[in-house]
């Protein structure tokens, strides 16, 4: 072609696009421009239309036995940058209007937005009506990348399927907002079905869900796989995962090698036997989630400070394993200095009372001085008060209605001496119904005269062969943590009929009923 005529076209397409920084004439000598003297509706090359973003110049051929010309494209490029800057045109009207209602925009400047007000408006009050204000949203502005259609709705739309309430649809999206990102097949589905495969009922998904909703972001084959297989090696019962999961889910998100090993390493130093963890987690599996350093720790060696036994500590834990986790040092040093100034009970004596029920550093000191008052208001003198405490603290515990009637009894039917309380004040801690009761009458039966102890303090088997026997056994020294006896508490052990069972079973039967 003429290159006169070539530059001429060239500055007609630089003139018409001058806008266009991508756009320069270098782009076109190359390109085979048609013959304008060769086209049938005028003498220059016409420009027609712009086609998928990409501006095609057309010429048409007047000789019918020529071949169609080739179409050519200044630059595929061009064409791109184009829709790119009428995609950021869009973007700042859009961000425009976001901040018009209060939205904190410098989040959505690297996500896809739609191209239209209208539809972002429809996402904005699509949020709104699911309970969201719009500093909820400035929580996490990404949502508003989220297509109403094919993300929220859909998401929506199964976890209520699962359980959650649509009235709580809202606040689960305001705790977890990443989860309108979420593929339901791809995502959400297998979650939940790998947590009906640790046995979680079907009822309790919504619930665990509301609890730890981050649990839909967890990859199967990550965390919640290996925390769980680390659990059942150490003796959990696989059946009982899918319930400790339900009373506590974070379980599944916590880390073996930096989390859980290292909490169980610990209180198997101290003397706990994994059997004995593993039932301990099955009924109370938040104690997985104690920090062992910030508070496993400073709490066992709190203890040890405030005279408790090294040797008891284990016996402690199996008993209030909730004693791990409390702000400890604060609370023992509130309840020894009531005991010491309210009830005359010396340091060493409280570290007694803390080694046979542990319960007794979070037990509300209202509550103790009601079965206090009670008894001293019985006639019994303070000093003998404080001496039947530290022998059974949880004397502390006993609702005062039953105390009263166990009381009358003693006083009445039994016609007994104070003393004999104040020596085994574990007569309060036995049913007077099912124990006291029956036992006196069989008692009163054959004659026979006894301690409290003698006929309480041992299981029905060894209290009949009691009864057959000619002579009466030594008397032990009361229902400790491994003797016979029922003490019927709340949170206490029920003690079998076996005798003779070494320390690791004793803890066992204690953990079982914790």
């Amino acid at each position: 072609m003429n290159p006169f005529l070539r530059r001429n076209i060239c500055y007609f397409l630089k003139n018409k696009f001058i806008n266009n920084e991508a756009f320069s004439l270098k782009s076109l000598h190359n390109a085979k421009i048609p013959n304008p003297r060769n086209t049938q509706f005028g003498k220059s090359p016409v420009f027609d239309s712009r086609v998928c973003g990409v501006y095609w110049v057309r010429s048409f051929s007047t000789q019918s036995n020529d071949k169609l010309p080739e179409y050519e494209m200044p630059s595929v490029t061009w064409g791109v940058v184009q829709g790119r800057k009428e995609r950021l045109v869009s973007k700042v009207i859009i961000c425009d209007y976001l901040k018009t209602l209060g939205v904190i925009t410098d989040e959505l400047e690297d996500i896809e937005l739609p191209s239209t007000v209208d539809v972002m408006r429809e996402r904005v009050e699509f949020l709104q009506k699911l309970g969201l204000s719009i500093d909820d949203i400035n929580e996490y502005p990404l949502m508003l990348g989220c297509s109403v259609r094919k993300n929220m709705i859909p998401v929506l739309g199964y976890l209520e399927k699962i359980g959650i309430p649509r009235g709580k649809l809202g606040e689960f999206v305001k705790n977890y907002p990443q989860v309108l990102h979420a593929s339901v097949v791809v995502e959400l589905v297998p979650v939940i079905r790998f947590l009906r495969g640790l046995d979680a009922d079907k009822e309790d998904i919504g619930y665990v869900l509301q609890k730890y909703p981050e649990l839909l972001g967890f990859k199967l084959e990550g965390t919640m796989s290996t925390s769980v297989a680390y659990l059942v090696s150490i003796g959990v019962n696989p059946r009982d995962i899918g319930p400790m999961v339900t009373q506590y889910p974070y379980l599944l998100g916590m880390r073996v090698g930096t989390m859980i090993k290292p909490l169980v390493e610990y209180l198997v130093s101290l003397g706990l036997p994994k059997k004995i963890l593993a039932r301990m987690f099955e009924k109370r599996p938040y104690v997985i989630g104690y920090d062992l350093q910030e508070t496993v720790t400073p709490n066992v060696e709190c203890l040890i400070s405030f005279g408790i036994s090294r040797e008891k500590i284990p016996l402690i834990i199996a008993q209030y394993p909730l004693i791990l986790g409390l702000p400890l040092k604060a609370k023992m040093s509130s309840q020894q200095y009531f005991f010491n100034l309210k009830l005359k009970i010396h340091p060493e004596g409280f570290a007694q009372i803390v080694e046979r029920m542990p319960q007794i550093v979070s037990l509300n000191q209202h509550v103790i001085m009601k079965p206090v008052e009670f008894l001293i208001a019985r006639g019994i003198p303070a000093e003998d008060v404080a001496e039947m405490l530290v022998r059974c603290p949880q004397v502390v515990a006993m609702p005062l209605m039953i105390m009263k009637n166990s009381f009358y009894f003693f006083k009445s039917e039994m016609g007994r001496p104070i003393k004999e309380l104040v020596e085994f004040p574990e007569y309060f801690t036995y049913s007077l119904e099912s124990r006291i009761k029956p036992r006196y009458q069989r008692l009163q039966s054959k004659g026979i005269r006894c301690s409290l102890a003698w006929f309480l303090n041992c299981s029905e088997k060894r209290f009949e062969e009691r009864l057959q026997a000619d002579y009466f056994e030594a008397e032990s020294s009361g229902p400790t943590f491994n003797m016979g006896g029922k003490l019927e508490l709340p949170g206490s052990y029920n003690v079998t009929d076996e005798e003779d069972e070494s320390e690791d079973e004793v803890l066992y039967r204690r953990t079982v009923s914790l």
